[in-house]
């Protein structure tokens, strides 16, 4: 699984000494070639750290040739001289592949503020360089490597079958708090052995792929509506396999690897103890039924309702209703709401028995809101609100 199923890339997972807790915290991905397509999104946020500065100007051309990501710093203002630790990861990057620093991206996770520890990471390069493989373990350390308050990691593959052959897409990611649009808090890669590249030619465009995927499915993932500094998704296609596939099969392809990897990041958000799906239907537009399934994903009342197994309804609607009108306009004596099949509300007021919701026996909760307003339809995933992410996050510095 993960970075190392599709053809053509090389892997590791290190620790260079950037965690107190002495844990993997090096990651490196490489691609072998004999292509180099690449496209890359980042955070919507305008705080940002020097990796995904470094990293959008890096790509602009279309071309990376290897990922190096950290954990244990988010190298976040940390002004010039943080850029220059992304720099010069880059450039001890290049120095051991024998490439150009222009063609290294740069991801980092971890405390915002703080320096990371330099002289480690760059005394790291030339070991994790040394431990690149194409073994499957490799593409497992990696993907420990990039950990932060994940619990586990996050690896997900596809395959594409074509009449000259199959195409792998495998992915890792990161990311457990901090997790709302854009993107949602991630550092996240994803390789590909078809031929194809940022920008029209031969095979399927990279770019709008990546970010028609990253649409439906990290931008539908709101955990805790705490947007990072730091997103960073990475797609790179070493064309190794020699198969050009389908534009719309690989699109496809990437957009499971990048629904997989989102629910695993929702799955393991810090301290939750419910996985909550929130489907708006019969919206005006598909961006009326986003802005309502938000409203109620980022209620804190909503979601410590259900983390005490309590479906109250009435959170629901009060939520709804926050929308403005010229956003989603709807009649709200006509809306409807179901929590795991059970129609609490009809016509804007009690119907069913919320007894008759069993939010105790099952992680997995769904919320379904009609709005009677249009045909179009949203599903969003977050999860509920626990004791044990306020410890987690009261607690994450020190």
């Amino acid at each position: 699984m993960s970075v190392t199923a599709a053809q053509g890339f090389r892997a590791a997972g290190i620790a260079a000494g950037l965690k107190p807790s002495g844990k993997d915290d090096l990651a490196l991905v490489v691609n072998d070639g004999p292509r180099f397509g690449a496209a890359a999104v980042f955070t919507s946020n305008r705080v940002v750290g020097a990796p995904v500065l470094w990293s959008r100007q890096a790509v602009k051309d279309g071309v990376a040739r290897a990922v190096v990501l950290n954990s244990g710093s988010a190298n976040v203002c940390t002004g010039p001289g943080g850029f220059q630790d992304s720099h010069a990861t880059a450039e001890a990057v290049a120095g051991q592949l024998g490439i150009g620093a222009i063609d290294v991206l740069v991801a980092s996770t971890g405390v915002i503020g703080v320096r990371l520890k330099r002289d480690n990471l760059l005394a790291g390069i030339p070991v994790v360089a040394g431990a690149l493989s194409a073994e499957v373990s490799a593409g497992e350390a990696a993907a420990r490597a990039i950990m932060t308050t994940d619990t586990v990691p996050k690896l997900a593959v596809r395959t594409i079958e074509t009449p000259a052959g199959t195409v792998t897409i495998g992915g890792m990611a990161k990311g457990a708090g901090m997790l709302a649009p854009a993107l949602a808090t991630m550092l996240c890669v994803i390789t590909t052995d078809a031929v194809a590249q940022a920008g029209p030619g031969d095979g399927p465009d990279l770019d709008v792929a990546l970010r028609e995927a990253t649409r439906t499915t990290f931008d539908r993932i709101d955990s805790d509506g705490c947007q990072s500094t730091s997103d960073t998704v990475v797609l790179m296609a070493s064309g190794a396999s020699g198969v050009t596939p389908d534009a719309d099969a690989f699109a496809a392809a990437v957009q499971e690897v990048c629904a997989d990897l989102a629910r695993q990041l929702l799955a393991d958000a810090e301290g939750a103890s419910h996985d909550i799906a929130v489907t708006v239907r019969n919206a005006t537009t598909e961006d009326a039924a986003l802005a309502v399934a938000r409203a109620v994903a980022r209620s804190n009342l909503f979601k410590t309702a259900i983390y005490g197994n309590d479906p109250n309804w009435g959170r629901i609607l009060a939520q709804v209703g926050t929308v403005p009108e010229e956003v989603a306009p709807f009649d709200p004596a006509e809306l409807d709401v179901s929590v795991n099949g059970v129609k609490v509300c009809q016509a804007g007021g009690a119907h069913e028995s919320p007894d008759n919701v069993d939010l105790a026996s099952a992680r997995d909760v769904t919320v379904d809101i009609d709005l009677h307003a249009g045909d179009a339809e949203v599903t969003l995933w977050t999860n509920d609100l626990t004791h044990a992410y306020v410890e987690e996050n009261s607690a994450y510095t020190s």
